[in-house]
């Protein structure tokens, strides 16, 4: 028996938590702990149920997903965040890294590659969805 990836969800839209939590249950490899609606839950979140991987909204008020990521970062090193937004700018996902994140998904990404970048990152690994990776590559800036 494995031991699941402990998954924290932050959005501030509930049924985008219920949904991805019912999509990612579904892999054993996957055990969703918490759900947040905002990033200051989040940040109260990661010192209580101290989640293996955050996956972090990013627009949300009034603490945003940018915040509570460098916050989380800092005070939590070994919490893996993952940037979610339907925005598929290659700024939004450049931003978020550097503020500590280690993976960005859009929320127009399948469910697939969602899991691949939850087990990618937990695993140690840094992940940036297709659909940005290519706007990257067709900038020349990875």
């Amino acid at each position: 028996m494995i031991t699941p990836i402990r998954l924290a969800i932050v959005d501030d839209h509930d049924m985008i938590r219920q949904t991805w939590k019912m999509v990612l249950q579904r892999d054993e490899r996957i055990e969703v702990i918490a759900e947040c609606s905002s990033g200051a839950e989040a940040i109260v979140c990661a010192g209580k149920e101290m989640p293996d991987v955050m996956l972090m909204d990013i627009n949300m008020s009034p603490i945003n997903g940018f915040e509570a990521t460098r916050i989380i970062a800092k005070e939590y090193p070994f919490i893996k965040i993952i940037g979610t937004s339907i925005n598929n700018q290659s700024a939004y996902a450049r931003n978020l890294m550097q503020m500590g994140a280690k993976g960005y998904v859009t929320k127009n990404s399948p469910s697939e590659e969602m899991i691949a970048a939850i087990v990618l990152v937990y695993e140690g690994g840094t992940y940036i969805c297709k659909d940005v990776n290519d706007k990257l590559n067709s900038k020349g800036i990875i």
